[in-house]
Parts: C-alpha cells; structure tokens; sequence
C-alpha cells in the first residue's frame, strides 16, 4: 500500500476541505442552536461531484473510487460531523447498491438524482423492536398482483422525512427468517400512504435529519423491487459493508477534529504564566489522543485502498468501524478535559464533538456486533467477504 497521496487525490482532500470551510463552517453554530438541515449544502455537494463516488460516469459518477471518497469526506466531517451522511444516504446507500442489483431502467431513473443532489437519498432498514438482528424486522411487503402493498414502520431512518428516494428492507415471506426479506426502491413524493414523522429528541447530530417512517397501506409499483425477490439480507448486508465506511470516516474525522482543537487550544490557554501544552498530564492527553486518531485514519485508508482493489474488506471495514469510534469518543472525553471548564460550554465545540460521537457507537452495527464480525472472521467462523 502507497501511503503517498496522488496529485488527484490532493486536489480532492483540498476541495474538499475549501468547500466545508467555505460552505459548511460559517453556519454549524447557528445551525445546531436550530436543529437546522441546510437543504442547498446538499446540491452543492452534487454540483461539485462529492456524491459520486464509485459511480460509472455513464449515470452522473465522478469517476474516483473509496480512497479518494475518504478524503473527501474526512475533511467535510471534520468541520461538521452531520454532514457525512449525505454520502452514505446518497452515494454510498442507494445509488451504489441501484448500480449493483438494479435495472438499467432503475440505474438511469433514481442514480443520476442521487450523485447530481437533486434527490435527498436514504436507507431504512431498523425498526422499533429490530437493530441489530435485521431478519427480525416486521414491515411486511405484500403482493396484490400489480403492485406491492406495505405496511408496518421503520425508525431511526437518517434524512427519511426529507428523502426523496430511498430503500426500504421488508418481509416478503412471513416466517422465513433472512430468507424472507427483500429490497425496494420507494420514491417517497410519489408513493401514498407513507407518514414520516421526524425525530426531534436527539441527544446529538442535530443537524442530520432522523425520522420514523410509518407505511399503511403504501402502494409500490411490481418495478421498484430492487434485485431478486427476497434476497433483501444479502443486498442489506452489502450495502451496510459500504455505508459503514461513512461510520468509520467520519468517526476518524471527528476525533482529528477533536484532536486538532485541543492542540490549538493547549497552546492559548496559559496558566501558572505558561501554556498549558507544556504540562505534562496535558502532554499524554494529547499524544493519547493523536496515536488513535492516526490509527483510526489508517484503518479508514485501508479498507478504502482494499475495496478499491476488489479485494475481501468486510473486516477491515468494521475494523476501521470499530476503533474509530472508540478513538472518536475518548478524543472527545479528553477534549473536554484539555478545555477545562469551557469544555463545558457549548460556545466551545467539545459539547457538539461528545455528543455526536456517541453515535457512532449504535449506527449501522453496534461496536457490539463489530467485534463479533472481526472475531468471527479472525477465527474463521466466517469468511471475509
């Protein structure tokens, strides 16, 4: 692996970077005070090509792989760890798994929306009382002949009440386990009987959109299946292995965040007539805090560099997964350790940095259920896909 970052690459990490600091930055104080989604930062984000990450041109695809993908949105989740989802709701969620078990009058339909930002994308795959064992979920698809016919609802769906095309994981055939389960493509402007109900109640990502989507009686075309009938596990388990790597990236970027922000500030803050950077206890708090977050980087780049080679990834990915949220929330915890008591004001970001962090611990598999995929297939009780 070339840890020497290409002339491309370089010029992505830096449109990236001038894009957040110019069209992200200026806003996240007045938008988290709102609990405010900025809809434009989206088609911005279209415009400049950052939804389009392994893409075929052919539907709107900027022609760049995962490497290239992470930097990008490092760099965006860095200044503001909300706006990561948009690459997972939108290019990494349903247009990356449109282009792999789509249609081609699907891939034309919904995947240049999606790159281009002119849709709001999502996934919605948990329920009430299913998360981390996804056959067990209840929303039940039923076939009437020349439509399907849903109802149940999903909850803690990222963007679902500002989505535009989604997927939607539900049973097929009762009784069947992962086996009973398939995929479909839900145009939410254009399907009746979907209620979505946004979630007001976070502890954190303020900014991000959550939702409860409740479907009675929703009527969706016999087209908008999306791959085989149920087969929805494995294209559900295929997908999390890619969106997973919004978790991870932007888990690292916030812990670098983090990082960053208390080195600037160990460094202006004086006390007993010199920095507080020369203490020593402030000293191992900051190398603690960047061993992991360099770690949690690297961890990111190589399941980015494995997926760009077609090569087995699912444990580096929930790898990367894994110890960058771990690393996310302890740079966070010593954040607001190294600010001392304006640690604790939210007009500092340590407030913001703990409370997104936290997230990352439950989203898109548990630290939980990541320890068990890395175990699993260290021990060769399962492969390495």
């Amino acid at each position: 692996m070339d840890f020497a970052l290409t002339e491309i690459q370089k010029m992505v990490q830096d449109m990236a970077r001038n894009f957040a600091e110019k069209e992200i930055a200026p806003y996240v104080d007045q938008d988290e005070e709102n609990h405010y989604y900025r809809r434009e930062i989206l088609t911005k984000m279209g415009e400049l090509g950052l939804l389009g990450w392994s893409i075929p041109e052919e539907y709107g695809g900027n022609g760049m792989g995962w490497m290239e993908a992470v930097l990008a949105l490092y760099e965006i989740a860095k200044v503001h760890t909300s706006w990561r989802l948009s690459v997972s709701g939108n290019c990494w969620g349903p247009a990356m798994t449109i282009n792999e078990y789509g249609t081609e009058e699907q891939k034309q339909k919904y995947i240049p929306g999606l790159v281009s930002g002119e849709y709001v994308g999502s996934f919605a795959i948990t329920e009430a009382n299913s998360g981390s064992d996804v056959a067990s979920m209840k929303t039940f698809a039923e076939d009437k002949g020349d439509h399907w016919l849903i109802n149940g609802s999903k909850m803690w769906i990222s963007g679902g009440h500002v989505s535009d095309v989604g997927l939607l994981y539900v049973v097929t055939e009762k009784g069947a386990g992962a086996k009973g389960l398939s995929c479909f493509i839900i145009d939410f402007n254009n399907t009746p009987g979907v209620t979505r109900i946004p979630i007001n109640t976070k502890f954190g990502m303020y900014c991000a959109p959550t939702s409860e989507l409740v479907f009675e009686n929703a009527v969706v075309p016999k087209e908008n299946l999306l791959g085989p009938l149920n087969k929805g596990f494995q294209i559900c388990m295929w997908q999390l292995n890619n969106t997973r790597m919004g978790c991870a990236t932007g888990a690292a970027a916030l812990s670098a965040a983090a990082t960053e922000g208390s080195v600037q500030y160990a460094n202006e803050r004086t006390q007993f007539g010199k920095p507080i950077g020369k203490y020593q206890m402030i000293q191992q708090q900051i190398t603690e805090m960047k061993l992991e977050d360099e770690a949690a980087k690297y961890l990111v780049y190589h399941a980015a560099w494995l997926k760009d080679n077609a090569l087995p990834n699912q444990q580096a990915t929930s790898m990367a997964k894994l110890y960058a949220c771990k690393a996310a929330v302890n740079a966070a915890n010593l954040a607001m350790k190294v600010y001392g008591s304006y640690g604790y004001s939210t007009e500092y970001p340590c407030p913001r940095w703990l409370r997104d962090a936290k997230q990352f611990e439950t989203l898109e598999g548990t630290s939980n259920i990541h320890t068990q995929i890395v175990a699993n297939i260290e021990l060769g009780y399962a492969p390495n896909r």
